[in-house]
């Protein structure tokens, strides 16, 4: 037989662990600084749903005013919060002000409508905008991880707990309509409350969990990053680079073909002596920045050492290779180097070369590049040569 007690059980279940996550987010976005806002956000998130449950179980021994609109106005904001988190983890962006929108409207909508009766209409605005929050950070959260920036794939199928939550309010919110007088109190001991508890605290554990692992994702992934790239220009390093030069020439021998720019700053040492070491650095950072735009995202932008780098170009031929090299010499060219007040006009050479099916590896293909570059150079420089 089902009593108050088992629902009231559950309830101070869910507060319990809602609480002791509220800790452990704190503890990560304040103490380890993992995912600051995200984790703060999730505290937030976890801080508001107790509150919530907690004026819910307090209905009807303290004030009316405090446990019944206050509570509903918490349970909306925590779901708000939860969205914002989870577009924090997953996008880098902390998306507040919908969910804020959503909360300010449900807040005024519970205001217009009078705490008499079975509620029923109050379970409606509270389900269906929780439900509205938590379906639409897992369509967020499924876009986000299908691709990664890196290239890698992460499983959408992780953003599954939020679609769970929001079906689970949704049926929360049409129950209201086949039975409107229980529905809306959670302590009232129905089979209906207590298969929803008992399922809000497995959606509960596991969406936290599912969060948690994803930002220590983003740490590996961060550290993972750190580790194969130039930290002054945010360009692969060497050893990154020729890994992705011998993964390109292993595809030779299947038929997809690549090529190599090499890139050579043109009068680099000078410049370091005359303006200063810290002048050369915001050079190179420049030189890389105004070359992005023709590096697509297959194709691989490494720096090889001082003021030499090489962008791996798969599936391009020598004259799609000579675009691309024209292309980014006239763009070097054409931004100097503003310093200390005055200008200074920057230039590169380019060596370009195609992969052959009868180089033995990817360093046979890496020093025609170097060959090419070395001849533009002797050329008189901001040249491209094959």
């Amino acid at each position: 037989m089902i009593t108050a007690s088992h629902t009231l059980t559950l309830l101070a279940a869910i507060i319990m662990f809602a609480g002791v996550a509220t800790l452990v987010w704190l503890a990560l976005a304040l103490v380890a600084r993992l995912a600051p806002r995200a984790s703060l956000a999730m505290a937030c998130a976890n801080a508001m749903a107790a509150l919530s449950l907690t004026l819910h179980m307090l209905r009807g021994m303290r004030p009316d005013a405090l446990t019944y609109w206050t509570g509903d106005v918490a349970a909306v904001a925590s779901f708000a919060l939860l969205a914002a988190a989870v577009s924090a983890i997953t996008t880098r962006r902390l998306a507040w002000k919908s969910g804020a929108i959503v909360v300010a409207a449900a807040a005024l909508l519970l205001l217009a409508v009078p705490y008499e009766g079975d509620l029923r209409w109050q379970a409606r605005v509270v389900n269906l905008a929780g439900a509205g929050l938590s379906l639409g950070a897992g369509l967020t959260a499924w876009r986000s991880l299908s691709a990664s920036a890196t290239g890698r794939r992460t499983p959408a199928p992780l953003s599954l707990p939020l679609f769970l939550i929001g079906a689970l309010l949704l049926v929360r919110a049409f129950e209201t309509l086949v039975h409107p007088g229980g529905t809306p109190d959670m302590r009232v001991p129905t089979e209906f409350n207590i298969a929803f508890l008992w399922t809000a605290l497995v959606l509960t554990l596991l969406q936290n969990a599912t969060l948690a692992f994803l930002v220590l994702m983003r740490l590996i992934l961060r550290i993972e990053r750190l580790l194969e790239r130039d930290p002054l220009t945010d360009t692969l390093n060497r050893r990154a680079f020729d890994h992705a030069l011998d993964h390109a020439h292993a595809w030779l021998g299947r038929g997809r073909g690549y090529a190599l720019v090499m890139i050579d700053m043109d009068r680099f040492k000078q410049l370091n002596d005359t303006l200063g070491h810290a002048a050369g650095d915001a050079a190179l950072r420049q030189m890389v920045k105004e070359l992005q735009p023709c590096v697509r995202e297959v194709d691989r932008f490494g720096r090889l050492g001082g003021e030499e780098f090489c962008v791996l170009l798969p599936d391009t031929d020598i004259a799609g290779a000579a675009l691309v090299a024209e292309r980014m010499r006239a763009l070097v060219e054409q931004t100097p180097l503003r310093w200390l007040e005055q200008d200074w006009p920057l230039s590169a050479s380019l060596g370009i070369a195609e992969a052959e099916r009868g180089d033995a590896d990817a360093n046979t293909v890496l020093a025609r590049a170097d060959a090419a570059l070395y001849r533009a150079k002797s050329q008189g420089r901001n040249v491209v040569q094959p």
